[in-house]
């Protein structure tokens, strides 16, 4: 059976939120056009490695001869968007592999994420990978203006968390913080 498929063109609104305390976070990439609604879950370090990779695609854009796709090297003022996630969130699906890609022929980045696909111990063994379908799918288009506020607002998202602990690297939940030097340094 083919996916159900979340697409958004040109979408009103893309970010990434998050729901709850520092340490305790859900983070959330929420698509909105018109009336549709849709927001997936995902892992704090995946918002990351998506921001990271959209801002490398853009800068590799940017830097072609002539700017032929306009890429702006900062986020377009007009393109802040700093409010909180719309309500209600209803979790459609917690993703599990992403996709990003460029589309020359419409000058949009396009974001794809996939559900997490649970399956048993004894079908692994059994399972053509080639076969495995998910049920459903996000896709999102967006122009590299869009892209770059998308990728501002998710770097400032994904570092309002925990702050990291300068010898260690992990995160400190409070003033008790007990440092798990590496090897090298005990």
């Amino acid at each position: 059976m083919a996916p159900i498929v979340h697409g958004f063109d040109w979408p009103d609104r893309l970010v990434i939120g998050t729901v709850g305390q520092p340490g305790e976070r859900t983070f959330y990439i929420q698509a909105r056009a018109g009336k549709q609604l849709v927001s997936v879950s995902m892992e704090k370090q995946q918002s990351a490695a998506l921001a990271e990779r959209i801002e490398e695609i853009l800068d590799e854009l940017m830097a072609e001869d002539g700017n032929p796709f306009s890429v702006p090297a900062l986020t377009p003022e007009g393109l802040v968007d700093n409010d909180p996630l719309e309500q209600p969130i209803e979790e459609q699906f917690r993703a599990g592999a992403m996709g990003l890609g460029w589309d020359p022929t419409t000058a949009q980045l396009v974001i794809e994420a996939f559900p997490i696909i649970e399956v048993d111990a004894e079908e692994l063994e059994v399972l053509d990978m080639d076969e495995l379908e998910p049920e459903e799918v996000l896709v999102v288009r967006i122009p590299v203006g869009t892209a770059r506020a998308f990728a501002k607002r998710t770097r400032e998202v994904v570092g309002a968390g925990r702050p990291l602990c300068p010898l260690c690297s992990l995160p400190m939940d409070s003033d008790d913080h007990i440092c798990e030097l590496p090897e090298g340094f005990r």
